[in-house]
């Protein structure tokens, strides 16, 4: 199963997310946000962060991962790259994120994103797996 794949989007960007499980489908939502920023090919681990997250549902569960990971983007200088879900239910995640600093690493930066949004999130069931359409401000 792919990871994700970028759709068209009239204005911003946006991806359509696959996972056979919500682990593997936040997971791979935070790669392909990453994936865009930046390119991840060969990087090597230098720093990890733990992430501990409660929201409502888990479309806002799943922004709220993507815009923490952003954060630390933005004010730590780290560009993720591998992410471990510990455990996750609808409404509260514990992860750890894998990355290096921007660094020496600032010709890999591609795309700048602003955050993730809500425009139409929705995490669907489907007969593999799950997957679900998020579109980022840029």
């Amino acid at each position: 199963m792919k990871k994700y794949e970028q759709i068209p989007h009239t204005s911003d960007i946006a991806l359509r997310v696959y996972g056979k499980d919500l682990k593997e489908l936040f997971a791979n939502a935070a790669y392909g946000m990453f994936d865009i920023i930046a390119d991840l090919e060969g990087l090597k681990e230098s720093v990890s962060i733990d992430v501990s997250l409660k929201a409502p549902s888990k479309e806002e569960l799943l922004v709220s991962w993507l815009d923490e990971l952003l954060y630390s983007f933005y004010t730590k200088g780290i560009i993720f790259f591998k992410f471990d879900i510990d455990s996750i239910n609808k409404e509260e995640l514990v992860a750890k994120a894998h990355g290096r600093h921007v660094g020496e690493n600032r010709n890999r930066l591609k795309s700048e994103i602003k955050a993730a949004t809500y425009h139409d999130l929705e995490i669907k069931e489907e007969r593999d797996g799950l997957n679900v359409q998020i579109v980022f401000d840029v």
